[in-house]
C-alpha cells in the first residue's frame, strides 16, 4: 500500500489526498464515481470470487463504459498479481 500511495502522490502532486485515500477512501475527498471504482477494486482485491453482475452494474451506473471497466479490472488485477509475486519472493520486506 505504501508504494501505491507514493505513486498516487507523485501523479496527483497531492500528498493530503494520497494520505486520505490510504487511510480510508470512503472518507476521502473524491468523487462518488471514484468511490464506486475503489469499492470494486477493494472487492476484486479481497474477495474476487464474490464479484457479481451487480458490481459491474454499479460501475456502469457510475458512468464507466465497458472499456473503462476492463481497464479498472486489468490494472487492479495486475497490481494484485505483482504484489503477490513480490510477497512470495520476500521482495520489499524490511
Amino acid at each position: 500500500m505504501t508504494s501505491h500511495a507514493e505513486f498516487l502522490r507523485r501523479v496527483t502532486l497531492d500528498e493530503a489526498l494520497s494520505e486520505a485515500i490510504k487511510k480510508d477512501f470512503r472518507t476521502a475527498d473524491i468523487t462518488s464515481e471514484e468511490k464506486v471504482m475503489l469499492e470494486y477494486v477493494e472487492k476484486i482485491t479481497l474477495r474476487p470470487a464474490r464479484i457479481t453482475s451487480e458490481d459491474i452494474d454499479a460501475l456502469r451506473n457510475a458512468g464507466f463504459d465497458d472499456l473503462a471497466i476492463l481497464q479498472i479490472n486489468l490494472i487492479a488485477s495486475w497490481f494484485n498479481y505483482i504484489n503477490r509475486v513480490a510477497d512470495g519472493l520476500g521482495v520489499g520486506r524490511d
